[in-house]
C-alpha cells in the first residue's frame, strides 16, 4: 500500500476550508505513515477574492505546532506547491531558498496570464490549441525556474477543458510532451502522480498513464504520489489504483522527500 500522501492542502491555501488538524486526524485514521502539506504559492491567482499566496509565517507556525503535537502518531513534512511563471523567476528563486522545505512541487497554473480553470482560457481557440499551448508553457516555465523536486499534475489543463480528457491522449500531444519529460529527466526532477483526476471526473490520474509510461520508457525513475486533497475525505483518494498504474508502467517504488532529498519506498 502507498502510505504517504505528498500533495495536501489545508485552509492555509486559498482554495481549502479544511483546518490542518482535521486533515492530519483523517490521515491517521486512514493509517498513513507520512503526510506532506504543500500549500499554494501562486502570486497571480485570485479566485472569488481569495489569494493563493500562502501566509508563510502563519503556515510555518501552525504546521510546527501540529508536527510536535502528533509526532508520535504520524510523520508530517513541510512542503510547498509553487505556481511557476517566467516573470516570477527571481521571486521563486528567493522564496524557495528562504524556507527549509522538505518538498517543493512545481506546477503550471497560469498560461499567458490566465488559469485554464476558467472558460475564458479556451475562448477563441480550439481545445487542441488550448491544450498544446499549455504544454508549450510548461517548457517555458522549466526554462525559467527548475529548483523543484517534482512537476505537479503535468496534464492539469485536461481537468478543465470543454471535453476534459475525452479527446486527449499522450500520442496526440507527444511532440510537446516528450520534450518536457526529457527536461525533467535531464534535470533530475521527478514526475508527480496526482490522483486528483479521479475526483475531477477524468476517471484517471494526472498525468494519464500513457505519460507515466512514456516517462519510465525514457529513463525516468523518480515519482511521488499525492491526492491533491483540499478536504479530509479526499486524502489518499484512489491510491490503490495509483499503485496498480505505477506497477503496470514499470515502477517498483515511489519517493518521499525529506529536506529536499528522496527516499525510495517499495510499492
Amino acid at each position: 500500500m502507498i502510505l504517504t500522501d505528498s500533495h495536501l492542502h489545508s485552509d492555509f491555501s486559498g482554495d481549502s476550508r479544511a483546518p490542518m488538524e482535521q486533515m492530519i486526524q483523517r490521515g491517521i485514521a486512514l493509517g498513513l505513515r507520512t503526510m506532506c502539506f504543500t500549500e499554494h504559492m501562486d502570486k497571480d491567482i485570485v479566485t472569488d477574492g481569495l489569494s493563493f499566496e500562502v501566509d508563510m509565517e502563519a503556515y510555518r507556525k501552525g504546521f510546527g505546532a501540529l508536527k510536535e503535537k502528533y509526532q508520535n502518531e504520524i510523520e508530517l513534512l513541510f512542503g510547498i506547491e509553487v505556481g511557476i511563471e517566467p516573470r516570477l523567476r527571481g521571486f521563486l528563486e528567493e522564496f524557495v531558498r528562504a524556507y527549509e522545505f522538505d518538498f517543493v512541487i512545481g506546477s503550471s497554473h497560469i498560461v499567458d496570464g490566465i488559469d485554464p480553470y476558467y472558460p475564458v482560457y479556451y475562448e477563441g481557440r480550439t481545445e487542441e490549441e488550448a491544450y498544446r499551448r499549455y504544454f508549450e508553457s510548461v517548457l517555458e516555465n522549466l526554462d525559467a525556474f527548475a529548483d523543484v523536486d517534482v512537476y505537479g499534475h503535468l496534464d492539469y489543463v485536461v481537468r478543465y477543458g470543454p471535453n476534459k480528457n475525452r479527446y486527449f491522449s499522450y500520442e496526440k500531444y507527444r511532440d510537446v510532451i516528450d520534450p518536457i519529460l526529457e527536461v525533467l529527466i535531464g534535470r533530475g526532477i521527478g514526475l508527480e502522480i496526482n490522483s486528483g483526476g479521479y475526483k475531477r471526473g477524468l476517471g484517471i490520474t494526472n498525468p494519464c498513464p500513457e505519460i507515466i509510461r512514456a516517462y519510465r520508457r525514457m529513463g525516468g525513475s523518480l515519482v511521488t504520489v499525492g491526492s491533491d486533497a483540499h478536504a479530509p475525505e479526499q486524502i489518499a483518494d484512489e491510491f490503490g489504483r495509483v499503485r496498480e498504474i505505477l506497477l503496470d508502467c514499470g515502477f517498483d517504488c515511489y519517493a518521499v522527500f525529506r529536506e529536499r532529498k528522496p527516499e525510495f519506498i517499495p510499492l
